[in-house]
């Protein structure tokens, strides 16, 4: 399988803000959430903060993790590095992005991690349809892909 590209260049300043998690490869710690969403937020020092917020139904609550990330390449800084629990973290790699900073695709180099964001909680079925075209060129399964329901009031 081919090496995972980034995008060419990421202004840091502009990925700052709320993002809507549209669709992911299902993750262990993010069972049963809905409503997810990452906030990332820069900080003094050059990193980055991380805040993942989802809803449990079945608890009837919130859960709310707080990270941080740093560039790992700063001739794109499409290429971070995420840490939630030390000593451990994981590549973050912003694979697909609008010109607009409208969505953005994080994605791992193994394959196995993939997250399609959006600043809004929707996002039409032709901008998916061809977002997930494009990963599928990359080399992911997106058979795995599972929607996100953003319909918590």
């Amino acid at each position: 399988m081919n090496a995972l590209n980034t995008v060419d260049k990421v202004d840091i300043n502009r990925y700052m803000g709320k993002w809507y998690e549209i669709a992911s490869f299902p993750q262990s710690f993010q069972k049963g959430c809905s409503c997810t969403t990452a906030e990332y937020e820069l900080m003094d020092n050059g990193k980055v903060k991380v805040t993942n917020t989802c809803f449990l139904a079945a608890e009837n609550k919130t859960k709310k993790v707080i990270g941080k990330a740093w560039v790992t390449d700063a001739e794109t800084n499409a290429k971070l590095k995420v840490q939630f629990f030390w000593p451990f973290s994981g590549k973050y790699w912003i694979i697909d992005l609008a010109s607009d900073y409208s969505y953005a695709v994080v994605g791992h180099p193994n394959r196995k991690y993939l997250w399609i964001l959006s600043r809004t909680p929707n996002m039409s079925d032709a901008l998916y349809k061809a977002i997930t075209t494009r990963i599928a060129e990359k080399g992911f399964d997106i058979g795995k892909l599972k929607v996100t329901d953003q319909s918590c009031k």
